[in-house]
């Protein structure tokens, strides 16, 4: 059964990062896709695992060898998706998860239109502000580039498939395990992954 490319957005400091690896380790065939990034490796960050981190050089070279399924520049970084890990990964099965901003969705929206997309929301503006405040990993102007930008972001909210608000964490997870499980129970999903079943009643 080809897996399915999930996409989740979400303004920074939402907790997008935080529910998507929960959501790893809750359910089985789900991979996150590991992008590329120009940007500097925050505390903690190990390289291939939260991204792999490369230079602009290296950057440049692999979007002119068209190496991205998609790719958006943000706050002066670049990102980009590898298009070989995230096929290969549904091509075995595997619902694959792609965090990217609304720029990198509409992207794959025009190439893989089946694509389901999830918007997240911090539940208001002063939550979203404090959280971006508590990292401590960036200086003032970036916070405040990042607390406008979000204002932005969340205007694409309409273009995705689901919107859910990340106020208490655990139900927002609920919801995103709910999202992903319905998804894997479509007809269209699971008439191959049942047909020796369905078969039976055609004898």
């Amino acid at each position: 059964m080809i897996g399915t490319l999930i996409i989740i957005s979400a303004p920074s400091g939402t907790g997008k990062t935080s529910l998507v690896a929960a959501l790893e380790q809750k359910l089985p065939q789900l991979r996150k896709s590991v992008s590329h990034t120009t940007r500097k490796p925050r505390v903690g960050e190990q390289d291939g695992v939260h991204y792999n981190f490369i230079d602009k050089q290296q950057f440049s070279s692999m979007l002119a060898s068209n190496t991205f399924l998609e790719h958006a520049e943000v706050f002066g970084n670049f990102y980009g998706t590898s298009r070989d890990s995230v096929t290969n990964n549904l091509q075995n099965g595997n619902d694959v998860i792609l965090e990217i901003d609304w720029q990198g969705a509409q992207q794959i929206r025009k190439q893989l239109p089946d694509a389901l997309s999830i918007f997240i929301l911090p539940p208001n503006k002063e939550a979203l502000l404090q959280r971006l405040v508590a990292r401590n990993s960036d200086a003032t102007e970036v916070i405040a580039g990042r607390y406008e930008q979000a204002r932005k972001e969340v205007s694409h909210y309409n273009e995705y498939d689901y919107l859910l608000v990340n106020d208490n964490f655990e139900l927002a997870l609920d919801d995103l395990i709910t999202i992903v499980k319905a998804n894997r129970l479509r007809v269209s999903r699971q008439q191959e992954l049942r047909h020796s079943l369905i078969s039976q009643f055609y004898v």
